[in-house]
């Protein structure tokens, strides 16, 4: 039996549509997991995270500072109120009945959003870029972070740094009172949080899904192993479901 995970999607035109780029899915797959992607709003998401086993919130515009008493700025973009909404319901959710929860990018700052942190508008701004956190998209951009000791998160990747691909210009200001910091950049920005007494709750700031190293593949099967596991003690069996052979 394969865990079926939920990907949040993003809204890319007025007509309706939805996208995701498909590294996530290749990611939870190759992990042994299968994937449902998951509308960007929804009225009831309860409804649609009862039926998942794992969820994973992916990368995408930025959040309104409406949500968190930020400021308004030039470089805001592709904000999508109804989808920072959906997620943070999903968040509250996956606190209250322990489903396993990965943020991706994007979705590390929604996860400190809905638990009442704040978000730098334009790294830029505050940091300067002597570390370049966000190059043209046809560019790889890949900077080092430092992983905390004794961190779940650390134990994942076996490493107490590394390098990682970025494409970011917002990232975790006030960090969330029940969130910890276990991960940062040189330049002081937080680059992974994760909820104690949670089985799976990790937010990273950089984009796993981009990389070609293997390595950033750990994280994926990590999380697919643990929500299997989770089922398996809990002895709730899984929603998901079992594909036919590929012919």
């Amino acid at each position: 039996m394969r865990p079926l995970i939920g990907i949040t999607t993003r809204a890319v035109d007025k007509d309706g549509r939805y996208a995701l780029s498909a590294r996530y899915v290749t990611c939870v797959n190759r992990a042994g997991g299968n994937v449902v992607l998951l509308p960007p709003e929804s009225d009831n998401i309860a409804t649609l995270l009862d039926r998942i086993d794992g969820l994973i919130f992916s990368g995408g515009g930025d959040i309104s500072s409406d949500l968190y008493g930020g400021l308004p700025h030039q470089k805001l973009y592709g904000i999508d109120i109804n989808r920072d909404r959906t997620e943070i319901s999903a968040v509250k959710y996956a606190i209250e009945y322990k489903l396993p929860l990965l943020g991706i990018c994007r979705g590390i700052q929604i996860m400190n959003v809905a638990l009442g942190g704040t978000l730098i508008e334009h790294i830029p701004d505050l940091v300067g870029e002597a570390v370049r956190h966000r190059l043209p998209e046809d560019k790889e951009s890949l900077h080092a972070v430092r992983l905390m000791p004794n961190s779940l998160t650390a134990r994942i990747f076996g490493k107490q740094e590394m390098d990682v691909p970025s494409f970011h210009h917002q990232a975790i200001r006030k960090l969330a009172p029940l969130l910890k910091e276990v991960a940062h950049s040189q330049d002081g920005i937080i680059e992974a949080v994760e909820l104690p007494e949670h089985p799976f709750f990790i937010g990273v700031q950089w984009h796993p899904e981009l990389s070609n190293d293997p390595l950033q593949q750990q994280l994926f099967n990590e999380f697919i192993e643990e929500v299997v596991s989770i089922h398996s003690h809990t002895g709730v069996g899984l929603v998901g479901f079992n594909l036919p052979p590929a012919r």
